[in-house]
């Protein structure tokens, strides 16, 4: 059977091919009944409707947004925070009929940024990657509307995300409040160069990627201004998965062995302290406190002491401010969202030794 066309099956009904169209891309021109009919006899004939690529040419637009991602694709699904950020961007996109596309940026930069130039997509949220990230570049360049989420600052670009360095200071402060002078704190990579190790101070001030940065340093105003002079070591790693993680927890906690609290970035990095010590006899919060930051649903279903950000509303807000770029509005420069503090039961007052 010959492949049916918008021609053929405007030929069939007598009418003409743009009354066809309408049927499918502007119903509201069209009597119920006339659209009825044509779909019928569409259904008759075997017409799937007009092709979407064509389509999508004479509009100008693809339906499909892009996600510029920080990491390896698998991260995304692994990671619980991203995993909500992109649910948020895919209730936008379920709510606009529209796709999305992940575009994984290494964080190596080794590897030209073909997938950001070939993308077939409307416009580009950025998630958490560098400033000077090539595939951050290449995504500018394309001059497609572009939101950035988290990071970079400072881009002239619309932007949502928080205040970072505020955000962690609850956390910080409850370490103080209980007691905490012995305090070490893990985080995930700082920089695209990359670190597995303590942090110099030349690393943290030099950091490229602003929200590790900014909560680490957040902590560690709340530390100086309690008075801790002593050395706050900084452990990093530069990939955020279980093994790294734990791996941090074992290089801080043997490096210092005194420490009697820890304070992670990312709710893995806590988690990672707790497989260590639930691993090596150490009673949490009795032994040591950890405090972590994100609020993902295992955080707070362990009751991990933990800032709560909006993971999900930042996937919402974004999308829905590239969805009015698209539209052709203009948007206000920044939104920044809020956070809360969770108190759960990982802390306690530290032991004597």
């Amino acid at each position: 059977m010959a492949k049916q066309t918008l021609a053929t099956l405007a030929r069939e009904l007598g009418v003409s091919r743009t009354t066809v169209s309408n049927a499918y891309n502007r119903p509201e021109q069209l009597s119920p009944e006339l659209r009825e009919k044509i779909l019928d006899t569409a259904a008759r004939l075997g017409y799937a409707g007009p092709d979407p690529t064509a389509r999508s040419l004479r509009r100008r637009f693809t339906g499909t947004i892009g996600v510029l991602f920080t990491d390896h694709l698998t991260y995304a699904f692994d990671d619980l925070a991203s995993v909500d950020f992109l649910a948020g961007m895919a209730e936008v996109g379920q709510e606009r009929g529209a796709a999305l596309t992940l575009v994984p940026a290494k964080p190596s930069g080794a590897v030209a940024p073909e997938l950001v130039n070939s993308a077939v997509v409307d416009g580009f949220v950025v998630y958490s990657v560098a400033a000077q990230d090539p595939y951050l570049q290449a995504a500018i360049a394309r001059q497609l509307p572009l939101v950035v989420c988290d990071q970079p600052v400072g881009t002239n670009l619309p932007f949502v995300g928080i205040d970072d360095r505020a955000a962690i200071a609850p956390a910080a402060q409850a370490l103080v409040d209980a007691g905490h002078r012995r305090i070490g704190i893990l985080c995930i990579r700082l920089d695209r160069k990359r670190n597995d190790g303590l942090v110099s101070e030349e690393r943290l001030d030099g950091a490229s990627l602003h929200v590790q940065r900014s909560r680490v340093l957040g902590a560690l105003d709340i530390f100086r201004d309690a008075g801790i002079t002593g050395e706050i070591p900084v452990v990093e790693r530069h990939i955020n998965d279980r093994q790294n993680n734990r791996d941090a927890a074992r290089e801080l906690l043997e490096t210092y062995p005194d420490i009697t609290a820890v304070l992670c970035t990312t709710d893995s990095m806590a988690f990672g302290v707790l497989d260590y010590a639930a691993d090596h006899g150490i009673n949490v919060p009795d032994d040591l406190s950890v405090v972590g930051f994100d609020g993902v649903s295992t955080a707070l279903a362990r009751n991990l002491s933990t800032v709560i950000q909006p993971n999900r509303q930042k996937g919402i807000a974004s999308a829905r401010a590239l969805f009015r770029l698209i539209e052709g509005e203009v948007i206000e420069p920044e939104t920044k969202l809020e956070t809360t503090w969770f108190p759960g039961a990982t802390i306690a007052a530290p032991r004597a030794r």
